[in-house]
């Protein structure tokens, strides 16, 4: 689906290809940690982040939740 120019795609079809993507078929940045390295099969885990502790928890639904 072109833009009404002909340019390219239009937002709305971007916005509906990325969608459709799962995280598997995006490549990681440079420097990313997958989750399951941090939870290493826990459901939470506990980070120290310039003195202070956090709490990393994955949800049933698949979320991340980080708490102080």
């Amino acid at each position: 689906m072109s833009d009404v120019a002909g340019r390219g795609p239009t937002a709305t079809a971007v916005r509906a290809d990325v969608a459709q993507r799962t995280p598997a078929d995006m490549p990681l940045p440079p420097g990313a940690v997958p989750s399951a390295a941090l939870l290493q099969g826990r459901t939470a885990v506990h980070i120290e982040h310039n003195g202070a502790l956090y709490l990393l928890r994955a949800t049933r639904l698949g979320k991340l939740i980080l708490t102080k």
